[in-house]
């Protein structure tokens, strides 16, 4: 016998195919960062290079945010590289001692290296991860900076990363690389301030890619809205057409709408120099006002409210790793407080503008602070309604695009070491910020609406009535949606011949599953024909916990309630779908209608369960007696209905002890024996009858029992039922 080969190919063995430990990569370093750039700024085009120049500029607003910072000016000078000065603290040039490194050279050359790591030096900032500067520094040919501290200007320069001296101007120049951090002059001992200027790589960026002075216009104007009292400068050195972005760039750059196309304007504080045309272009803003300046700039329509300030604050515990003596991280409980600040207003208008920042650090995808505002949003403004009532048991509550229309929301929060998803920092992961933000709205807006002052309970009111006028709208449509989609689905498909439909389709509407025709024909003249639909069943439907699927949908009965309801079945239901906000059981009230509703319910719990977990299901509860009074006093009912046979006899002693006449009491056989009339006002009129709701409270214990009820194993069924006769009053066996 020839021996069978059992060597795997080369391309099936981790060591044939080349693939060993030396092939693995470490980068080291800033390294990672122009290998994979995006990670950091989100793309290399023009956006991503106003991400950088943004990340040198946040490092001088957080400055402002303690307090040592009042001026911050950016240039973009003509030969491509752009230049943030401030008047800060400086960064340190002081040698750090685990390092043996200038405080300098740290933060720009390693990652996770800076001031806001929970040291003391920003109680609240827009950095967080370290990356910042040292990420741009990565990205840049040539990275000049120059600190003034200490008595003395300061200076060194990077070459994508790399500490050293060019021996000329520009990226070009030659380069030594080394420590290159010395003294460049002397200056005024109180002098402070941090010159950063920096020419992108274009080994990195795309070609074309150029700085957006309308999106850094508009980023600066929404800056200085949000650090009241900071002075932001711009200036574009760069020659008339310079600039070649497209308008869809500038949008997805910033999508705050806050335009600046930089045409002569003032308003407020701020103020643009020079045409379109001119050169060079500048552009300055300072506010006093803040976030309510802010709030009145973004909101457009005619106001329906003045700007309402929404602050407060609260504290939580988070567990962060803190470096100890050793420069090890040790997990520890610290105490952070978290301030809010809410500025909004209401306009006529239909649109919803809300923006929200964290530490002057916008979020445009939200996060925990913006889940807390509209659910404080939602809840209190629902609560005040009906409180107003203005909205009643049994009416829809608004819900958050009725709250939100119309509405001018400024979001801002300020916390130490946020939690950010990504460094780009478009979201806020914060978890007690959604309850702290939540408590603050809540406590603040309930306090407006609620307010006794004339001027401010007109514009509660006004609030209130377009809340509620947006809620009605929103219905209003929706039920149109439903017409329509209604007319179209009985236009395009066969419904059962038998379904006698209703004409609306708001939230009012029932299908009455009915049993028999003679019931029918008495149902029909009984119901309330603009929300109550009928649809007649022969006798008791397929047990369809002991069938297949396909046998059930063979099954006439159980196929057209399925149709009628126009949901689905099983995994495929779907319960905004549904044709009915009610479904109603209707059968006799005895063992015979017993046992269709169980059938019925079977079916709706095996193929339509959340309609019944939605408490969307109910039976309804005809009479079983009628007693005729022969002559009843003022405002007496001539008929009374009873229920059980208990009740019929405690209502005959009641009136024999009363001498009150009354015919030999009629039991109802069926629910053909009524006229409609009886009907309608026992088991059909919503302001009279009584109708049982179907719940389930134990999903696993519901399953169990149908599977034992209604189930193909007979032996489980025959021992519940004997061991549990004993227990059963024969008083409630219908006879």
């Amino acid at each position: 016998m020839t021996p069978v080969s059992t060597k795997m190919p080369a391309s099936q063995h981790g060591v044939a195919d080349g693939y060993t430990a030396r092939h693995l990569t470490v980068l080291e370093g800033l390294e990672a960062v122009r290998k994979r750039p995006g990670m950091y700024i989100g793309s290399t085009d023009g956006r991503g290079m106003l991400h950088c120049l943004w990340e040198i500029i946040d490092n001088a607003v957080d400055e402002a945010l303690t307090g040592h910072c009042s001026q911050i000016m950016v240039i973009l000078h003509e030969d491509g590289s752009a230049e943030v000065r401030d008047n800060g603290r400086g960064i340190p040039v002081d040698i750090e001692p685990r390092t043996g490194m200038s405080g300098i050279e740290l933060v720009m050359t390693r990652l996770h290296a800076g001031g806001k790591f929970g040291g003391g030096s920003y109680t609240a900032s827009g950095g967080l991860h370290g990356v910042g500067a040292s990420v741009v520094n990565a990205l840049s040919s040539r990275l000049d900076i120059e600190v003034d501290r200490d008595g003395y200007a300061w200076g060194t320069s990077f070459r994508r990363g790399t500490p050293g001296e060019f021996s000329g101007a520009g990226p070009d120049a030659g380069f030594k690389p080394g420590s290159g951090l010395r003294k460049i002059k002397k200056v005024a001992k109180g002098l402070t301030g941090t010159r950063i200027r920096f020419w992108p790589d274009r080994q990195v960026f795309v070609p074309d890619a150029v700085w957006s002075f309308g999106a850094l216009a508009q980023r600066a104007r929404q800056t200085a809205y949000l650090v009241p009292e900071l002075s932001i400068k711009i200036i574009d050195d760069r020659p008339p057409g310079a600039e070649q972005v497209r308008r869809v760039e500038q949008d997805e750059a910033a999508p705050d709408g806050l335009a600046v196309d930089g045409m002569a304007t003032t308003a407020g504080h701020q103020h643009l120099n020079g045409a379109a045309a001119s050169h060079p272009r500048e552009a300055e803003f300072r506010f006093a006002g803040g976030i309510s300046e802010f709030c009145a700039h973004l909101s457009k329509g005619e106001p329906v409210t003045d700007v309402l300030r929404l602050t407060g604050s609260g504290q939580f515990t988070e567990t962060v790793p803190v470096l100890d003596d050793r420069g090890h991280l040790i997990p520890t409980d610290v105490e952070r407080e978290l301030s809010v600040d809410v500025a909004l207003r209401w306009d006529t208008g239909y649109d919803s503008t809300t923006m929200s920042f964290v530490n002057v650090i916008a979020t445009p995808k939200g996060g925990t602070h913006v889940a807390g505002f509209e659910r404080a949003m939602v809840k209190t403004l629902k609560d005040q309604l009906r409180a107003a009532r203005m909205v009643r048991n049994g009416d829809e509550d608004p819900i958050k695009e009725d709250v939100l229309e119309g509405l001018t929301a400024v979001i801002a929060v300020r916390v130490p070491e946020p939690q950010f998803e990504g460094q780009t920092k478009e979201v806020l992961g914060t978890p007690a910020a959604s309850r702290i933000v939540a408590q603050v709205v809540a406590t603040k807006l309930t306090a407006f609406l609620e307010g006794r002052n004339r001027g401010t309970k007109q514009q509660a009111r006004a609030v209130l009535d377009k809340v509620l006028s947006a809620a009605k709208t929103r219905i209003a449509a929706r039920e149109h949606r439903e017409n329509q989609r209604r007319r179209s689905a009985i236009a395009n498909s066969a419904l059962p011949a038998k379904l006698v439909d209703c004409r609306s389709s708001d939230d009012r509407t029932e299908l009455f599953i009915v049993e028999g025709d003679s019931a029918l024909g008495t149902a029909k003249l009984a119901r309330d024909s603009e929300f109550q639909a009928l649809l007649p069943i022969r006798g008791k439907i397929l047990n369809v916990q002991k069938a297949s699927v396909s046998d059930m949908l063979k099954n006439a009965e159980c196929a057209a309630i399925i149709q009628v309801i126009g949901a689905g079945s099983g995994n495929a239901f779907d319960l905004d779908a549904a044709r009915y906000q009610r479904v109603i059981f209707m059968a006799d009230a005895d063992v015979d209608g017993a046992h269709i509703r169980t059938l019925l319910l079977t079916l709706f719990h095996r193929y339509m369960r959340p309609l019944v977990e939605a408490g969307r299901v109910f039976a309804a509860v005809p009479p079983l007696h009628r007693i005729e009074l022969t002559s009843p006093k003022k405002g007496q009912d001539r008929y009374i209905y009873t229920y059980t046979d208990a009740e019929m006899r405690r209502k005959l002693l009641e009136l024999d002890r009363r001498n009150q006449r009354y015919k030999e009491p009629q039991r109802y056989k069926g629910l053909g024996e009524m006229d409609a009339g009886q009907l309608a006002e026992t088991t059909m009129d919503p302001r009279r009858r009584t109708l049982r709701r179907i719940r389930i409270e134990d999903a696993a214990a519901a399953n169990e029992m149908f599977d034992l009820l209604m189930g193909s194993e007979v032996a489980p069924r025959r021992e519940f039922i004997v061991t549990g006769a004993a227990e059963l009053d024969p008083a409630r066996i219908d006879v």
